[in-house]
């Protein structure tokens, strides 16, 4: 095969194209650090490099936001959690010393004073939240778990008890020691006070969740305007359903006026007083196992509650509920809906399946982690309602101590016969209730020691459970920065280049292309001519 000078030229013409790809393809993987460009340059490269790229941004997303957005959420409930735990604790402290039968009156004050404290403090931590969102009330992000004003708002709520809801309340009857004063000693009323008429009595009762209820009394006709009543499911499995058989004040002394067959309605006090036979027969309530998913121990209380105050609980967070908006007429004092405001909350809650309302996070490959702790795990309703039977009992005891300070100081003063008669009959019948009311105080706050110990319990288990879930996270955190690593390195491995390797390769590149432009140019120099 003939050889011409124009064969020569396209071949070193070529060749020279050839190195300068090279060294476009070098200098370009040494400034971008890559050895792609493009997809074309290496397929499996590129295959690749979107798969690990996918695999790194998905353990970015868990490492670097879910991961640091879920341990802020447990630390916040964390924190919430332990001042409840702290201040149930004192609580149950003070239940230790209020059983105590020696207390002075300086004594008693102190413990009065701490537990009003409390009372106010009990469910502030409740509305704890983390960058804008509730963490204790379930999907209701947006819905703090109590009342930040009094607001009036009519809630229709069902409890959901069984049994051990009823407890026994005892009662002291003072008469009128309770209106003694200095200046009324001597009147028609109070002249004739003497001891036979103090009396305690003792009955059954549901204490529920909230007081200052709604009197059914001043109901009207219309949309969540029903008399409070208890349903439970007798010996035949049928729903029964029982209504009130009286609503009285509890200045009027409900307690000794129970009959067997009653339901005394207290809305002041939030309680159901209840006979004896209404008693046993919700006693005898019991699941029947045959029935599936029918609990026939759950006995449900409905009432209706308007007013609330600040740092009452919304009851749309514990129970089976429906509310309508309105305000109170001022004239007639009574409350005005709009039937268009009407709301129904928590339908599924008589469902014995019900499931709570967990908030999770994706942290990892396939892999979620609950975050947040539901207010019926903590804080419960009926702590306040302990604390508020606690306040009560010790206030009765210290007001009563007043009264019979007053009556000494009045008859040390008091010369006329007939008056100092008055006076030590009246004093006499005070230090009876007296008696009484210390002695009731120191059994409620016995047994407030077991109730606080039993809402201890509960924040402990709410606690430790918090305290789980961040061991898990933190599990979790730990093999997530090793895959991140692993990924990390992967994906450099697989993109990256040997910045040594391309810049010597560059530099050889740089030398052959340099070699056959000489070469070329000498080569290009000859003709035909030089051969004739």
């Amino acid at each position: 095969m003939r050889i011409t000078n124009k064969i020569m030229q396209r071949n070193n013409l070529s060749n020279i194209n050839t190195n300068k790809i090279l060294e476009d393809k070098l200098t370009s993987q040494l400034s971008s650090e890559k050895k792609i460009i493009r997809p074309s340059d290496d397929p499996v490269i590129a295959i690749r490099a979107l798969r690990l790229r996918s695999n790194v941004t998905e353990v970015t997303q868990y490492y670097s936001k879910n991961i640091p957005d879920a341990t802020s959420w447990l630390k916040v409930t964390e924190d919430a959690l332990s001042s409840l735990s702290s201040i149930i604790t004192s609580c149950q402290n003070d239940c230790t010393k209020g059983a105590n039968g020696d207390l002075t009156s300086s004594d008693r004050n102190t413990i009065l004073e701490e537990l009003k404290a409390f009372s106010s403090e009990i469910y502030k931590t409740g509305d704890a939240d983390y960058a804008g969102r509730y963490v204790f009330t379930g999907y209701r992000t947006d819905t703090s778990l109590s009342f930040q004003k009094q607001t009036y708002m009519r809630y229709q709520m069902t409890e959901q008890v069984d049994r051990t809801a009823i407890d026994t309340v005892t009662h002291v009857n003072q008469g009128e020691i309770a209106t003694w004063t200095a200046a009324n000693f001597n009147d028609a009323t109070h002249s004739g006070i003497t001891e036979l008429p103090i009396e305690q009595s003792t009955c059954y009762r549901f204490r529920l969740s909230y007081d200052d209820l709604d009197d059914f009394d001043d109901y009207e006709t219309g949309m969540l305007e029903s008399e409070p009543v208890i349903q439970y499911y007798n010996s035949s499995n049928t729903l029964t359903t029982l209504t009130c058989t009286q609503h009285i004040n509890s200045t009027a002394d409900p307690y000794s006026q129970v009959g067997d067959n009653d339901i005394i309605y207290v809305a002041d006090t939030g309680e159901m007083l209840l006979g004896k036979n209404i008693y046993d027969n919700l006693m005898a309530t019991k699941d029947d196992p045959t029935t599936g998913g029918q609990d026939e121990s759950q006995i449900l209380i409905t009432y209706q509650k308007t007013e609330f105050r600040a740092e009452d609980l919304r009851p749309q967070h514990f129970f089976r509920s429906a509310s309508m908006e309105g305000e109170i007429d001022p004239v007639s004092g009574k409350f005005n809906v709009e039937p268009a405001s009407y709301i129904s909350y928590n339908e599924d809650y008589l469902d014995t399946t019900l499931e709570r309302q967990s908030i999770e996070y994706d942290v990892g490959f396939n892999t979620t982690i609950r975050v947040n702790s539901t207010a019926d795990e903590c804080f419960k309703l009926g702590i306040g309602r302990e604390i508020d039977d606690l306040v009560n009992a010790m206030q009765a005891v210290v007001d009563l101590e007043t009264t019979i300070a007053d009556i000494e100081k009045k008859l040390e003063t008091t010369t006329n016969a007939a008056d100092r008669t008055i006076l030590q009959n009246q004093l006499d019948a005070a230090n009876k209730a007296f008696t009484y009311q210390k002695d009731i105080a120191q059994k409620r706050f016995e047994q407030g020691i077991t109730a606080m110990q039993g809402y201890l319990n509960d924040t402990s288990l709410a606690i430790t459970n918090n305290g789980t879930r961040s061991s898990k996270l933190a599990l979790i955190e730990s093999r997530l920065q090793n895959q991140k690593t692993t990924f990390e390195t992967l994906q450099s491995q697989n993109e990256d280049i040997d910045i040594t390797e391309v810049a010597i390769g560059l530099e050889s590149a740089s030398v052959t292309y340099e070699a056959a432009l000489m070469a070329t140019s000498k080569i290009m120099q000859n003709t035909l001519l030089n051969y004739l």
